[in-house]
């Protein structure tokens, strides 16, 4: 079976998430040059998060955690796309698909329902129906994303990154351009792009269907039957659905907050989101994606030394690029999205309130991403009730802070609660590991290194400090230069300075490249 090229991976599949949150943000800014943070904009909001929610459910809570590291174990004794690993896959298309076939029909039906349950302050305005019409068109988007997690996960078990990680590019180039079309032909921009979205999700189904084809595995539906290979999917599936449904009511109870909050509070955290998702995205998706079938398939095969390289290498990867990201939406918040978002209907005021919220979700941001290296190492040994169980008390954490903090800050207090909660979650996983063996233990090399990248950031975040400030006049003349300059000063500082106190050496990581093309 073709091994996992692990550093390869990281760098392919954090390339293209890097290009599709790229391309997220001219979507997003596009969103709010055209529609502001009105009506429109809050209920579009709404109806994305709804299929986005249940996606995962059914893509990162079933498919990513339970097939993966089942569908990667057969393939390691199978070793090939025949037998056992491809009648499993058809089996679990078949079910999914049903589910979510019969997931949607009830969501059309109750889709009012669904929209007070993620935004009551939105009863009794003219948002309420604007977004339960939006909901009812973009809802068949989770079939659609949600089998293609199906195809993805078949490729990444196969090392086979590529076609997985540049799916999510066709979501943002198909909302863009159905934007830029209607603003040109003077149709609705709103309607035209929640129409997008199910469009969107048909092609991404298509793109990673004919790459799995490629290799094998072009997948026949089959009558939906419950095999113990399902049972057994399920029973590792259900605590990790329902730590998935934990993270949604932490969601859920964000919005609550911000939709009884000032008018643009949703679209104010939701620009924020995607803000902080860039790091997020380009490290986590990278190190989750590539780290779980890795772990996996090692450990199937006895490579506890070879678990123990691939976790450490995975922790300081994300550690090298999280923490300066972090140390970044902190400083520097208000530039980054005044240049950004800061145009057209989103104005000068919206981005400063934008801004505030991002500076919070930096403090977060190392969490969040190493619970992306954490908790694949209970998922590729089958145990994801711990995972559920730590998840609701971080639940807990999250709902006392935003109701709590609510009266106090507004739409912020669910920025704070999101960001607490994940600190909580991550110090429960990391003692929670303390019994796996010499897998989970630092090596010397991740012990030398983690206290030389925080040095390092610290000193890129003096930096970009100093430079906002004598930057002033650029930024009068022009946003789009002073972000530029700052951003690059940041970049070239913070790897100049870990290279010089050994955060970080490059001739080691190029030639892990090169040895694993």
């Amino acid at each position: 079976m073709k091994p996992i090229r692990l550093v390869r991976g990281f760098v392919t599949v954090g390339g293209w998430t890097l290009m599709s949150r790229v391309l997220g943000f001219v979507r997003d800014a596009l969103i709010a040059a055209y529609l502001g943070a009105g009506p429109a904009a809050e209920a579009f909001v709404v109806a994305f998060s709804l299929p986005n929610m249940f996606r995962r459910f059914f893509a990162e809570g079933t498919l990513n955690v339970a097939f993966v590291p089942l569908f990667s174990k057969k393939l390691e004794t199978t070793g090939g796309a025949e037998g056992d690993a491809k009648r499993f896959a058809e089996d679990t298309l078949s079910v999914l698909a049903t589910v979510l076939i019969v997931l949607t029909l009830l969501a059309t039906l109750f889709m009012p329902a669904l929209v007070a349950a993620m935004a009551a302050g939105f009863i009794g305005d003219a948002r309420f129906d604007l977004a339960v019409d939006f909901g009812r068109i973009a809802f068949p988007y989770v079939v659609f994303i949600s089998l293609g997690a199906l195809f993805s996960g078949i490729l990444n078990a196969t090392g086979r990154f590529a076609a997985a990680a540049a799916a999510p590019v066709l979501l943002n180039v198909v909302l863009s351009v159905a934007m830029i079309t209607a603003a040109k032909l003077g149709w609705p921009v709103d309607r035209a792009l929640i129409w997008a979205v199910p469009v969107a999700g048909l092609a991404q189904l298509l793109m990673v269907w004919r790459a799995a084809a490629k290799v094998g595995f072009g997948l026949r539906p089959r009558l939906p039957r419950l095999t113990p290979e399902l049972k057994r999917l399920f029973l590792l599936a259900g605590p990790a659905a329902l730590a998935g449904g934990v993270v949604q009511i932490n969601l859920l109870i964000g919005r609550q907050v911000a939709s009884f909050s000032e008018a643009g509070a949703l679209q104010y955290l939701n620009l924020a989101d995607r803000l902080y998702q860039l790091p997020l995205g380009v490290v986590a998706i990278a190190i989750g994606v590539v780290l779980l079938p890795d772990l996996s398939r090692r450990l199937q095969a006895g490579d506890g030394q070879g678990a123990r390289d691939a976790y450490n290498r995975a922790f300081e990867f994300a550690l090298l690029l999280t923490v300066p990201a972090a140390i970044a939406l902190i400083v520097i918040p208000e530039p980054l999205i005044s240049f950004l978002f800061q145009r057209g209907a989103f104005t000068p005021e919206d981005a400063h309130k934008t801004a505030y919220a991002v500076a919070i979700y930096g403090l977060g941001l190392p969490a969040f991403v190493m619970q992306k290296v954490l908790q694949p190492l209970y998922f590729a040994r089958e145990d994801t009730k711990t995972p559920f169980r730590f998840a609701l008390y971080s639940m807990v954490i999250n709902a006392a802070a935003a109701i709590g903090l609510s009266f106090f800050i507004g739409y912020l207090a669910a920025a704070v609660a999101t960001t607490f909660a994940a600190w909580g979650m991550v110090t429960l996983l990391w003692f929670g590991k303390s019994d796996m063996g010499v897998e989970v233990h630092a090596d010397p090399r991740l012990v030398r290194r983690a206290p030389r990248i925080l040095i390092a950031s610290l000193m890129m975040g003096a930096l970009l400090y100093g430079a906002n400030i004598a930057l002033s006049p650029v930024f009068e003349l022009s946003r789009g230069l002073g972000t530029l300059i700052l951003v690059s000063l940041g970049i070239a500082g913070y790897f100049a300075l870990a290279q010089a106190i050994g955060a970080v050496r490059f001739v080691e990581l190029k030639g892990a490249v090169k040895r694993q093309n």
